[in-house]
């Protein structure tokens, strides 16, 4: 049972989102920045990689056949069902989001001096 279908059978109550803006799977929440507290913006992401040398036709490829799976009902659902709100961009702008995240979290570690033992 998803965390969603928990919040939706009533099991539990969302205060807020951690996202930017409101999910398309809990309209009904308000963002953390809506419910007044500033500053707090935190998303999980997954995504595809391939490595460095890959062609850009084959990368090209790959981007077409995944929005093409990600288009589809029956994985949009699922997704939606487990509590995902799928987006899509560009290779491009993965590699730009990738870089963003390992800086801002790499401040994180950083700052808060978190090693693995």
């Amino acid at each position: 049972m998803s965390s969603c279908s928990i919040y939706k059978g009533g099991h539990l109550k969302a205060l807020a989102v951690t996202s930017s803006r409101r999910s398309a799977v809990l309209p009904d929440v308000p963002t953390f920045s809506e419910a007044g507290v500033q500053g707090l913006e935190i998303t999980g992401w997954q995504g595809v990689f391939a490595p460095a040398d890959t062609p850009p036709g084959i990368i090209a490829k790959l981007n077409a056949a995944l929005a093409k799976i990600q288009a589809m009902p029956e994985v949009r659902k699922e997704a939606e069902d487990a509590g995902f709100t799928a987006e899509r961009g560009a290779p491009e702008e993965f590699a730009t989001f990738i870089k963003a995240e390992y800086e801002r979290w790499g401040k994180v570690i950083e700052q808060g001096k978190i090693h693995l033992d």
